[in-house]
């Protein structure tokens, strides 16, 4: 791959996911190509490129799901999903209890391993969501990877990668080497393509936003758009999780830690009612736009 190839290949990532390769990232492209030019029987990387020029849009497509297509596992990290059952459930299921509904975001939600450990932690909630309207709506630029978290269906390596032994054997089925997550916890989950560089305020208002390990990957400023825009999905008091190596602090001032929970956030202004927002906005909200 020649310098002007790595350059090509550095601003078509950034214009079309917002990846933003530094320039000893090369090694990392060559990793995640070469495999992709071999199957499309090219030689090598520049003659990738060359074809992608030539106006090849479906190998321009699979060269960026190559490239933004990162690892998941079950509950990654843990710590965020102990606040979501400790902290964050309990006080939302309290200031909710008259609607008795929840809307969950996980973007950038890539095989599927995140949105279903969240939907297995609203399900071993028990009786404290029972009655409960949960929605989780799983959005990624992959539609490859869509389809297998759509699927439900992962590998032993897979299952073996954070998900307690306990979980697995409640809400999986085993069939050969395979595991497939059951239909029940597999319908608390929709499913969306979505490039996060594009407007999301389609998707409504959320109680909870889990948008983690993906804006590492970002610039400060389209970072900065992001965290904009999220807070304005949010609820007053709903919360913003983030990846273990991420944080507001630097970028934006559009949200505020979460008392004593670190990875956790709250926007600092109150969300925007739109046209077309989520049926679950406040009755507060409601009332208003019907006034108006």
């Amino acid at each position: 791959m020649t310098p002007s190839d790595y350059e090509y290949l550095r601003k078509l990532l950034k214009e079309r996911s917002g990846l933003d390769l530094s320039a000893d990232k090369q090694y990392l492209v060559e990793s995640r190509l070469l495999p992709l030019a071999r199957k499309s029987s090219l030689p090598g990387i520049s003659q990738l490129v060359e074809k992608m020029k030539g106006g090849a849009n479906a190998l321009t497509a699979e060269v960026v799901e190559a490239m933004t297509t990162n690892e998941t596992f079950f509950f990654r990290d843990k710590i965020p999903f102990d606040h979501l059952r400790e902290a964050v459930i309990p006080a939302l299921v309290q200031a909710r209890a008259a609607r008795r509904a929840l809307r969950i975001w996980c973007a950038a939600s890539s095989s599927g391993q995140e949105p279903y450990s969240i939907a297995m932690c609203l399900k071993e909630a028990g009786s404290l969501l029972s009655g409960w309207r949960t929605e989780i709506v799983a959005t990624d630029l992959s539609q490859a990877v869509l389809e297998k978290s759509k699927a439900g269906i992962f590998s032993q390596f897979e299952v073996q990668r954070g998900l307690p032994i306990q979980l697995l054997v409640k809400y999986f089925t085993q069939n050969g080497e395979l595991w497939q997550i059951n239909a029940e916890i597999r319908s608390m989950v929709q499913h969306r393509q979505l490039n996060l560089l594009q407007d999301f305020s389609h998707l409504g208002v959320f109680d909870i936003i889990f948008c983690r390990n993906v804006l590492i990957y970002f610039d400060q400023n389209t970072k900065a758009n992001i965290f904009e825009r999220l807070s304005r999905m949010l609820e007053s008091d709903g919360v913003l999780a983030l990846g273990a190596a991420e944080s507001v602090v630097g970028i934006t001032n559009s949200f505020k830690p979460y008392p004593e929970r670190r990875g956790l956030y709250r926007p600092n202004i109150a969300p925007v009612m739109r046209v077309g927002a989520s049926t679950l906005v406040p009755q507060t909200l409601r009332a208003v736009a019907a006034a108006g």
